[in-house]
């Protein structure tokens, strides 16, 4: 939950918008906190059935931009079609499944944005390893595409960010937009 918090806080103070999955529960809710509590922009883009089970309604009201779709798959291309950057904090499998998505998406050449996992106690360590597994037997044929960067200081999420926008376009001075999925 600190590990949210510090995130969402390192976000906003940098003037980014966060773009995350709506809810105002756990470690996403703690995103969302850091944020609001610093006067960060957030979008929250939840499908109807997971209102009231990840969300409460009162709470919703408090972001700055709220989206509810019909299902999950308009939820994810929605934030995927926000979001300039992807950051996976620790989760269950539902945290797993975005990511996963993401890192095919990047793999199939669909976008070249940023990809973190907030590598929280070492949580994502065994991802890591079993990437390096389907690399070692030849079923990942553009890792360098596919392998998230592994980041155990989440003050150094947002940097590590900047860093790779940088590198990618340096041209481009619009509004960036980070996703988190927690």
């Amino acid at each position: 939950m600190a590990a949210g918090k510090t995130l969402g806080t390192a976000i906003a103070k940098a003037g980014y918008r966060l773009v995350y999955g709506g809810g105002t529960k756990g470690i996403m809710g703690a995103v969302a906190e850091g944020m609001l509590e610093n006067d960060g922009h957030v979008v929250g883009i939840i499908p109807e059935f997971l209102v009231d089970m990840e969300a409460t309604r009162h709470q919703l009201e408090a972001l700055d931009e709220l989206m509810i779709t019909p299902d999950m798959h308009v939820r994810k291309h929605t934030m995927f079609e926000r979001a300039d950057a992807f950051v996976a904090l620790p989760g269950g499998i539902g945290t797993l499944e975005e990511i996963v998505e993401i890192m095919t998406w990047a793999q199939l050449g669909r976008h070249s944005k940023p990809m973190i996992f907030g590598n929280v106690d070492g949580f994502w360590n065994p991802m890591i390893q079993l990437l390096d597994h389907m690399s070692g037997q030849g079923f990942l044929h553009t890792s360098h595409q596919v392998r998230p960067r592994l980041i155990d200081d989440v003050n150094e999420i947002v940097p590590t960010i900047e860093a790779l926008w940088s590198e990618r376009d340096s041209d481009d001075e619009g509004e960036k937009h980070i996703i988190s999925r927690l």
